[in-house]
C-alpha cells in the first residue's frame, strides 16, 4: 500500500502518517503476536514506531524495548526500515535498588545512561527520535541541551522530541536551542483527540511556530471514540469505569457514531482522519493489540472529510474555542 508520507516537523525526515505505538507489546500482546503486527506494519508502509523505556509489565525492566530489540536482531533490514522513537523520564530500577539518578527526571546523567540502556535493549546503535517523556522543570534547559548535544555528536541520537510539554516549555527549550545554534525539539507527543482538545489553546500554536510535528497519543480517547456504544463483555469496554465514562458522554457518542454510520466508516477511523486533517499533526499513535486492529486503522489515511463533516464534528465535540488568548479574551 502506498501512503502519503509526511515530514517529521520541520525536518527532512519523512515518516508514515500513522505511528505504530508499542505500549501493548508485553502486557497485552504476546511477543509472537507483536512480531506479526510489526511485520504487517512494514508491509503497510507504517515505518514510524514509538516506544519507551518504561513500557512493559514490570517497571524498570524495559520489557517492550527488549521485544523490539529481539525483532530487529532477526535482520532482514528490519531496523533500517524503521524510524524509531523511544522516550526517557520514568523510573528505571531493574534491580529494585533505590538510585536517585534512575528515578523520574531528566538530569544529563539520567538521559545519557538511559539512552545507552535503551540502545542495548533495542539492539541498535542509534535512535531516530529520542523524546523526553515528560517535562522536568527542576532541570535547567542548558543541562538538557548539553546532554542531547552529546548524544547527537556521538551519533546515538538524530532528533530530539518532547512529550507532555506545555506550550511555554516548548518555547523555552527551542528559544534556548536557537540561542546556542542547535536544532532543538522537532516534535511534541501529546494527548489529543476529538474529546480532548485542550492543546489547541497553546501547544498546537507553539508547535506551528517552532516547526514541531505533533504526534497525538490516545487519539481514540482511551477507546471512547472507537465505537464505545457497542456492548462488550471482554476487554476495555467491559470495565465499569469505562462504562461510566460512556454514560457520561452518551449524547455526544450517539451523535458521533451516528455520523460515522452515515459516512459509512468506523468511528475510530473518523477520529483518526480528523486528526490527520490538522496540518500540524505528523502522525497519530495507534496502539493495536491485534492484527485486525492494525489492518482496520490503515483506512483512516484514505478518508477525506468535507468541510461540512468537520463542522459537524466541531458541533459534537467543541474545542476550547480557538487559540489563546482569543479563546477566552477579546
Amino acid at each position: 500500500m502506498s501512503l502519503n508520507y509526511r515530514h517529521l516537523g520541520r525536518t527532512g525526515c519523512k515518516v508514515s502518517p500513522l505511528c505504530l505505538g508499542t505500549m501493548n507489546f508485553g502486557p497485552q500482546t504476546t511477543e509472537p503476536d507483536a512480531y506479526a503486527i510489526m511485520d504487517r506494519a512494514l508491509e503497510l508502509g507504517i515505518h514510524f514506531w514509538d516506544t519507551a523505556d518504561v513500557y512493559g509489565q514490570q517497571r524498570g525492566m524495559g520489557i517492550t524495548e527488549s521485544i523490539l530489540g529481539r525483532y530487529f536482531a532477526q535482520g532482514g533490514g528490519r531496523r533500517e526500515q524503521v524510524v524509531l522513537a523511544t522516550k526517557v523520564f520514568g523510573t528505571m530500577d531493574p534491580e529494585g535498588k533505590p538510585d536517585p539518578n534512575l528515578d523520574r527526571g531528566l538530569s544529563a546523567r539520567k538521559i545519557i545512561a538511559s539512552c545507552e540502556a535503551s540502545l542495548r535493549r533495542l539492539q541498535t546503535s542509534y535512535l531516530d527520535l529520542y523524546q523526553m517523556h515528560h517535562v522536568d522543570r527542576d532541570c535547567p534547559v542548558d543541562e538538557l541541551l548539553s546532554a542531547f548535544s552529546t548524544l547527537i555528536r556521538q551519533g546515538k541520537v538524530i532528533y530530539v522530541g518532547s512529550s507532555n510539554f506545555a506550550g511555554w516549555d516548548i518555547a523555552t527549550f527551542n528559544s534556548a536551542a536557537r540561542h546556542q545554534h542547535l536544532m532543538g525539539l522537532v516534535s511534541e507527543q501529546s494527548v489529543y483527540n476529538l474529546d480532548n482538545r485542550t492543546i489547541e489553546l497553546e501547544v498546537i500554536p507553539a508547535c506551528r511556530h517552532f516547526g514541531l510535528g505533533l504526534i497525538p497519543w490516545s487519539p481514540l480517547g482511551g477507546g471512547l471514540l472507537g465505537g464505545a456504544l457497542k456492548k462488550s463483555t471482554t476487554g476495555r469496554r467491559s470495565n465499569p469505569d469505562f462504562q461510566k465514562r460512556v454514560e457520561e458522554k452518551r449524547p455526544k457518542l450517539e451523535a458521533f457514531e451516528s455520523l460515522a454510520t452515515e459516512l459509512g466508516e468506523s468511528p475510530a477511523n473518523i477520529a483518526l482522519a480528523w486528526l490527520l486533517h490538522n496540518p500540524v499533526v505528523t502522525a497519530p499513535i495507534i496502539g493495536p493489540r491485534t492484527l485486525d486492529q492494525l489492518n482496520d486503522s490503515i483506512r483512516a489515511t484514505e478518508i477525506k472529510l468535507t468541510p461540512e463533516t468537520l463542522k459537524q464534528l466541531d458541533t459534537i465535540f467543541p474545542g476550547p474555542g480557538g487559540e489563546a488568548p482569543k479563546a477566552y479574551a477579546w
